[in-house]
């Protein structure tokens, strides 16, 4: 009898921070699963996002990024990728055509010198540098390690997307699907909300705030059915936001209270985007001192 020729495993992403792992992961499901930010170090789990199509089911794990630890907070993400690395069957090491090959990239490479599976360098961005500069960027790549392959792409303008997963499901193992068709991550609801909520928080602030916000789903409770009006929510959501100092809360609060609602607005329209249905977002502020480097509260808070 023939062989199965079905594949299917796990990929990590993995890279700086900023470098384009959130967007790249968005764009290869096809739907949000991470939220995105300019700032730097907004992943903070390891996000799954699931691809399928009738060969092969890729299982993309998107990382935080990698960087010199300044906190427990940052120990711990870290760590978390390295275990995360340790599980997959494909490394994509993620490096932006916008940005020179620095430090952190070499260090990184190091760290992925002793990979025991292929590592496929991915050059992120492509749209936003000229052809010239992205010779010249993959040169550079190239001489960092002997990479398992070499991938150019643009996750907003889809360049070379699907030669991007061609080569990641070449070099995954046969197997059947590990997921159900259909589904695009295993990421629980209130996480994935409690994200929402988070990215909506990052937009506009200073930028010593974004690592100081943590978001947690404190409740979420369905209503009575009591209108036939579809635009009456029909869920309440009771959403936590901590910060570290006062003046934080005072930032993200905002005159009047103006910031938060305008928060509040903006997570409420990707909540109801992602559930397909109204809800009420009952939002919090409050002050949980130096959690990015308390263990207790860092395991409160789901680190």
């Amino acid at each position: 009898m023939r062989e199965p020729s079905h594949r299917s495993g796990f990929v990590a992403f993995v890279g700086r921070p900023n470098a384009g792992k959130s967007t790249l992961m968005n764009a290869l499901v096809g739907e949000k699963v991470a939220i995105m930010s300019s700032r730097p170090q907004t992943t903070r789990r390891a996000i799954r996002g699931i691809v399928s199509r009738p060969d092969a089911q890729v299982i993309v794990v998107d990382t935080p990024g990698l960087h010199r630890p300044r906190t427990l907070l940052g120990q711990r993400l870290n760590d978390l990728v390295r275990e995360t690395l340790a599980e997959v069957d494909v490394i994509g090491f993620c490096l932006p055509a916008n940005e020179k090959v620095g430090p952190g990239d070499e260090w990184i490479a190091r760290e992925l010198a002793d990979a025991r599976v292929p590592v496929v360098a991915i050059v992120t961005k492509l749209d936003t540098v000229a052809p010239a500069k992205v010779a010249e960027h993959l040169m550079r790549v190239s001489e960092l390690a002997d990479w398992a392959d070499i991938v150019p792409v643009s996750s907003v303008k889809d360049v070379q997307m699907d030669v991007l997963l061609d080569v990641i499901v070449a070099r995954l193992p046969l197997g059947p699907p590990l997921y159900p068709a259909g589904e695009v991550t295993d990421e629980p609801l209130e996480i994935r909300i409690a994200e929402l909520v988070r990215e909506a928080a990052l937009e506009g602030v200073h930028d010593e705030l974004p690592h100081s916000i943590a978001v947690v789903v404190e409740e979420m409770v369905e209503r009575e059915q009591a209108s036939d009006d579809p635009r009456v929510p029909l869920l309440d959501v009771r959403v936590q936001l901590y910060v570290e100092r006062d003046s934080q809360k005072g930032i993200i609060i905002g005159k009047g209270g103006a910031r938060l609602k305008e928060v509040g607005a903006t997570a409420r329209a990707s909540i109801e985007h992602l559930l397909g249905r109204k809800v009420f977002l009952d939002l919090h502020v409050k002050i949980a001192k130096e959690w990015q480097r308390d263990p207790k509260q860092l395991g409160r808070l789901g680190f």
